[in-house]
């Protein structure tokens, strides 16, 4: 064996083993990429008889770093991500000009899906595929350039491109809030009240804002997407907390109607996350000083 080929492990038993690393399960490790238990098993093996010295310990189905196995990942993960990092910049310059961006379901059909032809008039050779997920992953995992996110700039390994804050207003069916009377905030107490996954404190802190503390707590119905709130709130299953600038169209129609002018708004806010390079792809610079423009009147 040459001194080349001595000191460089196949690229396959590489990629398994900083996988595996990185989940602690030759399971897991090889849902990320593509290969069954036993053969990412086999690759760690390879790479170990390469080195000629283990790099983990077995605990049943788990596996952990020993101190060797630890200093090689260290190492491994940057040199792949470094190799991983120009390989995609060669391919968008011989492929095109492609983005994938994930989106919060709600958000990427009300407010994201609407504004896109103004994208594509400015920069008619970009292609952004979206794809809807409602949790923080790991982008380059993932595959994805960039998200929407809701909440704090928490998201971990990424750029927060601050969007806007929010306006989640109470809305109901104009049958339903005549039906049960509702005229003051104090007129919900104990009536059926719709919650969102995320959001399952709102209707408390909404309460707190109106100075009612002292009340039962709400209990409802919870749906996972803002859309499907406002479909069961105009079909008149009760009152939802829903941001304004989501359901537009409902309240222009007048099948959701805002019986009271209290609102809640808190420190949390809609971010464009970003992969810690995103500064080197100049599709995604190009994108992000475009959503950056469409935020000023939200």
């Amino acid at each position: 064996m040459n001194e080349t080929r001595r000191f460089l492990p196949p690229m396959a038993a590489l990629n398994s083993f900083v996988a595996a690393a990185r989940h602690g399960s030759f399971s897991r490790a090889g849902e990320q990429v593509g290969l069954t238990q036993s053969a990412v098993s086999r690759q760690v093996a390879i790479l170990e008889d390469w080195l000629q010295s283990s790099l983990f310990e077995r605990h049943g189905r788990r596996v952990v770093l020993n101190p060797t196995g630890e200093a090689y990942a260290e190492h491994i993960r940057l040199a792949l991500d470094r190799i991983r990092s120009a390989t995609e910049q060669v391919m968008r310059q011989t492929e095109g000009r492609e983005l994938n961006i994930a989106t919060l379901p709600s958000f990427g059909m009300r407010w994201l899906a609407p504004r896109l032809p103004d994208l594509t008039a400015r920069h008619p050779d970009l292609t952004v595929n979206f794809a809807a997920q409602s949790f923080p992953f790991d982008l380059r995992d993932g595959g994805y350039d960039a998200a929407i996110h809701f909440g704090q700039p928490d998201w971990p390994n990424a750029s927060h491109l601050f969007l806007f804050r929010e306006e989640m207003v109470v809305v109901c069916a104009p049958d339903w809030r005549d039906a049960h009377a509702v005229r003051q905030p104090a007129d919900l107490i104990g009536k059926p009240l719709l919650f969102q996954t995320s959001r399952r404190s709102a209707w408390n802190r909404w309460f707190d804002g109106c100075g009612l503390s002292d009340i039962p707590p709400p209990k409802g119905p919870v749906f996972e997407h803002f859309l499907m709130l406002a479909q069961a709130a105009a079909s008149g299953a009760g009152a939802a907390l829903i941001p304004r600038f989501l359901i537009g169209p409902e309240l222009d129609s007048g099948v959701l109607v805002t019986p009271f002018d209290q609102s809640l708004r808190d420190d949390d806010a809609y971010y464009l996350v970003r992969r810690d390079d995103w500064a080197s792809n100049r599709a995604l610079v190009q994108f992000s000083d475009w959503i950056a423009t469409q935020t000023s009147g939200t």
